[in-house]
């Protein structure tokens, strides 16, 4: 069994100014989002400016707050938010969905594209490899909190987790850890070898879609469902999974449907 390292939620403390690790990694995530991309910016439209790929990048920033926020809202725990409609503010405190923020990302790329003479599945390849950066520091963000944890298990590497947030205290798959090498490291090497050659539009954003609901749909199987939920079906299917399914159908339709238009010369160079 390995410790779980005791990391203070909270990053920077001044007075009553508290920073927490959690809010820092999306900062990571933004940032390297918006390094990754300026480093392609030529490639993907040489006319763009770093000012215009900065209000691009802002802009899906906030399709990601917005809607993860909103999407744990809807998706997750709707009668506390109904309850206490302030709650929706403490984001510090995590409770933030990947597929609400997705839908988020979707609808910011749609209403950046139209105001830049870009199509919605031009931007989303550009996009998609830049996202596994956030979605890495994000489940990072979680370790540190010692939230969405996994199931109890006797494998050599399972953790222990804070009493605060395991009053159980049992040796759990640190699922967390699971999820940044599968949605972070895995899907980020994956999207960046693939995107390195031209691809037709749309085949970018298949792959995301479809690695992205696979690597979720696998560690939903060792990772405990959040507690007002619990399995919604014969004892092991959870919200994640009910979400994933379709990211996985779509990324499919997706692929067979870029490779099926793309021009013979596209297909040959892959």
């Amino acid at each position: 069994m390995l410790p779980y390292p005791q990391i203070d939620p909270v990053a920077v403390a001044i007075g009553p100014l508290q920073i927490h690790w959690y809010g820092l990694m999306y900062l990571v995530g933004i940032g390297g989002a918006w390094l990754l991309a300026s480093r392609r910016l030529n490639r993907f439209d040489p006319t763009w400016t770093k000012e215009k790929l900065s209000d691009l990048i802002f802009w899906l920033a906030m399709g990601v707050i917005v809607g993860g926020r909103l999407g744990y809202v809807l998706f997750y725990d709707l009668s506390a938010y109904i309850a206490n409609p302030l709650l929706i503010f403490e984001v510090w405190k995590g409770g933030m969905a990947f597929h609400g923020g997705f839908v988020g990302v979707m609808v910011a790329a749609w209403w950046f594209g139209r105001r830049n003479g870009k199509s919605f599945f031009e931007l989303m390849d550009f996009v998609a490899p830049l996202v596994p950066i956030g979605l890495g520091a994000g489940r990072i963000g979680n370790f540190i909190n010692a939230e969405l944890w996994g199931k109890p298990t006797d494998v050599p590497w399972a953790m222990v987790f804070p009493p605060f947030s395991d009053p159980a205290q049992l040796a759990r798959h640190p699922s967390q850890l699971y999820q940044f090498a599968l949605e972070g490291v895995a899907l980020f090497i994956i999207l960046n070898i693939y995107a390195r050659k031209p691809r037709p539009t749309m085949a970018v954003s298949g792959m995301f879609a479809l690695f992205y609901g696979i690597f979720r749909f696998i560690v939903e199987f060792v990772r405990v469902p959040d507690a007002q939920l619990g399995y919604l079906a014969w004892g092991w299917v959870t919200m994640g999974q009910i979400l994933s399914l379709p990211m996985i159908i779509a990324g499919l339709g997706l692929i067979w449907l870029a490779y099926k238009r793309a021009p013979a010369a596209t297909k040959a160079a892959v």
